[in-house]
Formats: structure tokens, C-alpha cells, sequence
């Protein structure tokens, strides 16, 4: 017995290109005392790449199960183009919720062909199959591998036919999991780009569970930065990586240096001078979170460090303690004379200096982040 889909009612005044492909509201998922999704909503159009992005443990995957089917919430409710597919009550069976699904581990046949595996579960004749088949290997540059095997593929190949089988019933809605970790890290890139406009050309709405941020950055139109089953923070990647709401959003998507402080009368001390820190109460402990790219370094010539600008602000001087060359960069530690703090700092190519010697470091005030510290 099949099972109706049926529509929700539109908010009124909404129009058709409003409706996203894929919504999700109040997502929770329990097991036993622990909850490990906790009142996820987010909604994704067509033709846009949403990442799930968070450390392991956090919800990711099982927000993904649910949505898949394979996996049943404890509250809230799933929409595919403004219809229901799922609550505590009703649920679409997994193969008729238009969901594509790809996994890390490709999950191909071994004993069907590269052609066979892209064809399973498509619906038609068999010469309609082997068009959609043609087509789509020729998208991914494999049409000379439609009668190989699996085993006679890389990595690399693999991955490309995964993302051809799970695009061959043209679903409304692609869920991606941890897709490129098997993948030999030279490869990880151009496999990326490859997959993410095959995926425009499609139109398909892609929700993309990672814990690596420069997957989620080269990839999505959208983060959803998930932590302890919580969206923490969600927007464009430019807004997340500049505009992070507490420390650990910060250092999720590079190193940070953090100076601890204290605030008395609406300002905290630093290396660098003081920062402002309105409509918090004398007394509060916070965090000054620097990105090592924005320390820059100024040797200490004349004993009075460099002329800052109002950007800048105060000059700090410290010690160099370590210089690494890290490939496209070199990694610089100062141990600072205002407090002993130790600071990194990276500088574009080689940039070698000794252990002791004295150099002046400053800050753009506007890449600066100062978040109170949480009990």
C-alpha cells in the first residue's frame, strides 16, 4: 500500500520560488537521557549546497538519518517541496522521499558493472536506462569505464560513479555524508569542484555532513556550524568565518591565539591596548581571539617598534620563541613581554627568525573577537 503525500497548507501571501525543497523543523532525537539532536530547523532551496558542519558526535549524521528515513525523530517534522514526508506520527517510506543518498565508503556493487551500479533503481526501458547512464558518465568523464568493474577504478573514479548513481533518479533532495574522507587528499579538491558543479547543473538542494571546515568553506552556500546536537550559528561561509558568535565557532575554522582579561570600567587591558566592552559588568572574565594571519610583525629597529595606524592600535613587542616553515607559510611564536603570553603568527613564504630575537607585533582591531567566558 503506497503512502500519500500530502500537502501542507502555504503560508499565506507565500509564492511557489519561496517554498524550499527541503524542510526541516524542530528536529529532536533522543537516545535514552542523552539528546543528541536538540530542536534542529533549517530549510534549503534547490540548486543551493547547505553544509552540516561540526566536530564528531554532534548531531550531524543522525539529523541526516532522520531525514533519510533510515532513522525515526522523537519530535519535529521534514518537508519536501512544502509536503510532509515525515513527524512522530506520519513517515514516507525512505525510497519515495525523491532523497538521494552518498555516502564515504561509495557503497557500490563489486559484482555490477560501472554501468549497472549508476542504473540501479532507475525506473524506465532498458534503452532510456542506458541513456541517463551515458549521460551522466560522460558528465563525470567516465564513459570509458561503463562496462568496467569497481575493483578496476581509483579512488578517485569511485567517488564519481557514487555521485552519478545517487544523481540517476534525479532526486528533489542529494544528502551527503562525509563523502570525499576515503579519498588520497591530493585528490580531494578537484573532486570537490567536479562534484559541486555537476551538482549546480542539476539543480538538486544538497545537504553535506563534514567535520572538515575547508570542505564546508570551498563548498557551501550555506553552514549550519552544529554543536552537542545545537545549530550554534548559520550563514553565507564569508559570515561564519568573520562574524563567529563565540570562541569555539572561531577555532573551529582555523588556530587562534586568546588573551584572557578582565573588564573594569566597560574596558579589558591587552598587549595591544585596551578594547571597549560595553554593557558588560566590571569584574567579567572574556576572551580576546586573534587569527595568527592577523598579527603583523615589525622588527624592532629603533627600540620603539613601528608608526601604527587607528586600525592597528597599540604596538605590542615580543620574543621570537620558534620559527617553522610550514610550506606556503612560516609560523612564528613570540612570547610577549606585557604578560608572558605566547602568540602565533603566520607569514606568507619563508620567514625564518631566530630564537630571542625582539620583534614588534600589532592587530587590525576589526579581525579581533572578545566573547565573555562562559561558566
Amino acid at each position: 500500500m503506497t503512502v500519500p503525500l500530502p500537502e501542507r497548507a502555504p503560508e499565506r501571501g507565500a509564492a511557489d520560488a519561496t517554498v524550499p525543497r527541503l524542510e526541516v523543523q524542530n528536529l529532536s532525537r533522543r537516545f535514552g537521557a542523552q539528546t543528541v539532536v536538540n530542536d534542529v530547523s533549517f530549510a534549503i532551496p534547490a540548486g543551493q549546497v547547505t553544509c552540516l558542519l561540526g566536530p564528531s558526535g554532534c548531531g550531524k549524521s543522525t539529523t541526516l538519518r532522520i531525514i533519510a528515513g533510515v532513522d525515526m525523530q522523537d519530535s519535529g517534522r521534514i518537508y519536501v517541496d512544502d509536503r510532509l514526508v515525515c513527524d512522530t506520527v506520519f513517515r514516507v517510506p525512505p525510497e519515495r522521499r525523491a532523497i538521494g543518498l552518498m555516502f564515504q565508503d561509495f557503497a557500490l556493487f563489486p559484482h555490477l558493472s560501472v554501468a549497472d551500479n549508476v542504473a540501479f533503481g532507475l525506473q524506465g526501458t532498458r534503452p532510456q536506462k542506458r541513456a541517463r547512464v551515458t549521460e551522466l558518465l560522460e558528465r563525470v568523464h567516465l564513459a570509458r569505464h561503463i562496462d568496467s568493474y569497481p575493483h578496476a577504478l581509483s579512488g578517485g573514479e569511485q567517488q564519481r560513479v557514487a555521485l552519478a548513481r545517487a544523481l540517476a533518479p534525479s532526486p528533489r533532495i542529494l544528502l551527503m555524508d562525509e563523502p570525499f574522507s576515503g579519498l588520497d587528499e591530493r585528490l580531494r579538491d578537484g573532486i570537490r569542484d567536479e562534484t559541486l558543479a555537476l551538482l549546480k547543473e542539476e539543480g538538486t538542494a544538497v545537504l553535506l555532513v563534514t567535520h572538515e571546515p575547508h570542505e564546508a568553506m570551498r563548498m557551501a552556500d550555506q553552514i549550519l556550524l552544529m554543536r552537542d546536537g545545537r545549530i550554534m550559528q548559520r550563514g553565507a561561509p564569508y559570515n561564519i568565518y568573520n562574524a563567529p558568535v563565540d570562541r569555539a565557532a572561531a577555532a573551529f575554522f582555523s588556530d587562534v591565539n586568546i588573551l584572557r582579561a578582565k573588564v573594569q570600567g566597560a574596558l579589558c587591558d591587552s598587549p595591544f591596548g585596551q578594547f571597549l566592552m560595553p554593557g558588560q559588568p566590571d569584574g567579567t572574565e572574556v576572551e580576546i581571539v586573534i587569527r595568527p594571519q592577523h598579527l603583523k610583525i615589525d622588527f624592532d629597529r629603533n627600540g620603539r617598534g613601528p608608526h601604527p595606524t587607528a586600525q592597528d592600535g597599540t604596538p605590542a613587542r615580543g620574543v621570537v620563541e620558534r620559527a617553522r616553515f610550514m610550506g606556503r607559510e612560516s609560523l612564528v611564536e613570540f612570547r610577549m613581554d606585557f604578560d608572558g603570553t605566547v602568540l602565533k603568527a603566520t607569514v606568507p613564504n619563508v620567514f625564518l627568525p631566530k630564537p630571542g630575537t625582539p620583534m614588534w607585533l600589532m592587530i587590525r582591531r576589526d579581525r579581533c573577537f572578545v566573547f565573555p567566558v562562559r561558566a
